[in-house]
């Protein structure tokens, strides 16, 4: 019987057994041998790279910032921005849980930041003068750009240890703002975190050291990604973490701010 296989059907007249074909030489039977029996699948989609990651930055950051700038255009209501709060909070809770990488979702979350950081901003403003928001601005892009310039210059670069520390001092200081808001339920300005004094001062400077080692953390993050080949989608989630530290550091220089601010 004739065999279907194409390599063994190229022979000579029957019981010959001749090949009709050129004569392969060892090296290519070497090769053919030496061939892995199965082959990985191509990996689907892109790696990520920093162009990426810029790009995301600018486009997440860009849509905060638009966001925020129509909210303090239009003036909006602290009831709406109090909702925007709480619906950032939540959203921000679930992408960070399930460590989603869904456009769609950081996107809204930086809506969200955008009119709650416009209705905090107005609040301050309107008691503290307008200028405060502009110095607040003005001291957080010092920030960012002064642990960039860290980071870039390969100053200091963070260690396992040091995210560790990192993460704590986070917990508690977090610990510490709830206990100081339930103390001051019954004792007004509660253990005097937020009241505008000394420790209050102290407190702030703590907080804003504590959202640029966050910056830090994310910026090594980053760099350590793109290393590794993590899938282009990635970015998105970097992104958003840069920028949860970035409204921290504002929001904090802002409180600072107005401990050294009179009323209007």
């Amino acid at each position: 019987m004739e065999s279907r296989n194409p390599i063994f059907s190229r022979r000579g007249p029957v019981g010959q057994g001749q090949w009709s074909g050129p004569t392969p030489s060892p090296q290519h039977l070497q090769d053919m041998y030496n061939q892995p029996a199965y082959a990985p699948p191509t990996p689907v989609g892109r790696v990520l790279t920093m162009d990426d990651v810029v790009m995301k930055g600018f486009i997440v950051l860009g849509t905060l910032l638009a966001s925020a700038g129509v909210a303090w255009v239009m003036e909006v209501p602290i009831g709406i921005a109090v909702v925007a709060v709480i619906a950032a909070l939540i959203l921000g809770l679930v992408i960070t849980f399930k460590q989603s990488t869904n456009p769609a979702l950081i996107l809204a979350y930086a809506v969200l930041e955008g009119v709650a950081l416009a209705g905090i901003s107005l609040v301050f403003a309107a008691r503290f003068g307008n200028g405060i928001v502009l110095q607040a601005i003005v001291g957080t892009m010092m920030a960012v750009l002064g642990v960039l310039a860290v980071y870039a210059l390969n100053i200091f670069r963070p260690t396992p240890k040091f995210a560790k520390f990192v993460i704590g001092a986070a917990i508690g200081a977090i610990g510490l703002i709830l206990v100081n808001m339930l103390v001051g339920i019954w004792v007004p300005g509660g253990l005097g975190l937020r009241s505008g004094g000394a420790l209050a001062i102290v407190f702030s400077v703590g907080m804003i050291l504590l959202g640029m080692f966050f910056l830090l953390l994310d910026f090594d993050e980053i760099n350590h990604a793109v290393q590794a080949g993590a899938p282009e989608r990635t970015s998105w989630l970097l992104v958003f973490g840069l920028m949860l530290s970035i409204v921290w550091i504002y929001l904090e220089v802002l409180r600072l701010l107005s401990y050294f601010s009179g009323d209007d």
